[in-house]
C-alpha cells in the first residue's frame, strides 16, 4: 500500500518490526497476525505431464547427464524442483561411460528403465539391470557405469526438502538408509504375490510398497519418502481417492492408460514422469488389454509421521473427454 495510507483490515498490514528494538536480536523479529499470515497461500503443485524430458533421455544423441524435471518457477522454490519437496530426474549413461553424482539429499532412489550397469557406493557395488530398482543413502558419493548398451535412469531424490530448510546432507554412515537393491524379477514375484491373494475394495489398489532394514517400522523407503509400484490390469479402473501428499510417478508400461484428476483427463505417455497434486481427487484409468505399472514416490512419509495423510475414498467430479 502507498506510504502513509493507513490499513482497512489487518490483513493488508506490511511484516511489523519492534519499536525501539535494543539489539540486533530485537531488530531481527518480525510480527505477522491472524488476517495477513494465518493461512498463507503459496502457489498450488500443479496436475502437469514431463514428456520433453525422458524423450532426451532415451534419445542417443543425448549425452552423459542428468535432466531435471523441474518447475521449481511455478512452486517458487529456489533450488529445482518437482514438488516442493522432492526432485524426479532422468539420468542418461552412454555405453561405457561413467555418470558420478552427490545429491544434497538424505537418501536416493533410483529406477533402471534401459540398460544394464554397476553402481558404487561408499564401499559396497551392485550390478544393476533394467526393471531393477536401488536405494541409495544421502552424503555419499556415487558413481554410475553403464554397460555395453546406453542406460537411463529415473532418480528421485528430497533434495527440496533439505533446501528449504537450509539443511546439510547427512555425514557419512549417518543416513536413513543403507544401500539397497530390489531385483526387477523380484519385483515381479511380490506383484505376482499380491494378485495370488487378492484384497477386498477398501483397500487402494494393487501397490508393491518398498521398505528396507532401516525403516521397516516407518514402511516407507525414507522417513518422509514412501515409494510403491502400483499395477493396475487391463480394463480396470483404480478407485478414485485423494490424499494430503503429493505423487511424482514414472510410467513403466501401459497402453492406452490415463488418470483422471480433478474431473480433468491425462493421458499416459511412455517413460513420462506425472505429478498428482496433494488433495486432488484423482483415479488410474487402463483402457488396454496388458497390465500398467507405475512407479510412484510420494512425500507420504512426513504425513504419516505426523498422522495427517488424510486418505479417503471419494467421488470423482464428472471427467472431461475421459471415455
Amino acid at each position: 500500500m502507498p506510504d502513509g495510507q493507513m490499513p482497512r483490515t489487518i490483513a493488508e498490514m506490511p511484516a511489523q518490526h519492534a519499536a525501539q528494538p535494543r539489539t540486533k536480536a530485537e531488530a531481527r523479529g518480525r510480527f505477522f497476525n491472524t488476517g495477513n499470515a494465518f493461512n498463507v497461500v503459496n502457489p498450488p503443485v500443479p496436475d502437469h505431464l514431463f514428456t520433453a524430458e525422458p524423450a532426451r533421455a532415451i534419445d542417443p544423441a543425448t549425452p552423459t547427464g542428468l535432466i531435471d524435471c523441474d518447475i521449481s518457477g511455478i512452486l517458487g522454490c529456489a533450488c529445482p524442483a518437482t514438488s516442493p519437496l522432492v526432485l524426479a530426474r532422468y539420468a542418461r549413461i552412454r555405453a561405457g561411460e561413467t555418470l558420478a553424482t552427490d545429491f544434497q539429499a538424505s537418501g536416493v532412489i533410483a529406477y533402471v528403465m534401459i540398460g544394464a550397469g554397476t553402481t558404487q557406493c561408499g564401499d559396497e557395488t551392485i550390478s544393476w539391470d533394467a526393471g531393477d530398482l536401488f536405494i541409495l543413502p544421502g552424503g555419499v558419493p556415487a558413481t554410475h557405469v553403464a554397460g555395453a548398451e546406453d542406460s537411463v535412469l529415473w532418480i528421485v531424490t528430497n533434495e527440496p526438502q533439505l533446501a528449504f530448510e537450509n539443511l546439510r546432507p547427512p555425514a557419512p554412515g549417518q543416513a536413513p538408509t543403507d544401500v539397497v537393491h530390489y531385483r526387477g524379477a523380484e519385483i515381479q514375484r511380490q506383484i505376482d504375490m499380491i494378485y495370488e491373494i487378492g484384497r477386498n475394495e477398501e483397500i487402494a489398489g494393487s501397490a508393491l510398497i518398498f521398505s528396507a532394514e532401516r525403516q521397516e517400522a516407518t514402511k516407507n523407503i525414507l522417513p518422509t519418502l514412501t515409494a510403491a509400484m502400483n499395477s493396475l490390469p487391463g480394463g480396470v479402473v483404480q478407485r478414485p481417492h485423494r490424499h494430503n501428499s503429493v505423487a511424482v510417478s514414472l510410467v513403466i508400461t501401459g497402453d492406452k492408460c490415463f488418470s483422471v484428476i480433478d474431473g480433468k483427463r491425462k493421458d499416459w505417455a511412455p517413460w513420462a514422469t506425472t505429478i498428482t497434486p496433494p488433495v486432488s481427487v484423482h483415479s488410474h484409468h487402463n483402457g488396454g488389454t496388458e497390465q500398467a505399472l507405475f512407479l510412484i514416490i510420494q512425500d507420504g512419509g512426513i504425513y504419516y509421521h505426523t498422522r495427517a495423510m488424510g486418505f479417503e475414498f471419494c467421488e470423482q467430479p464428472t471427467a472431461e473427454a475421459a471415455q
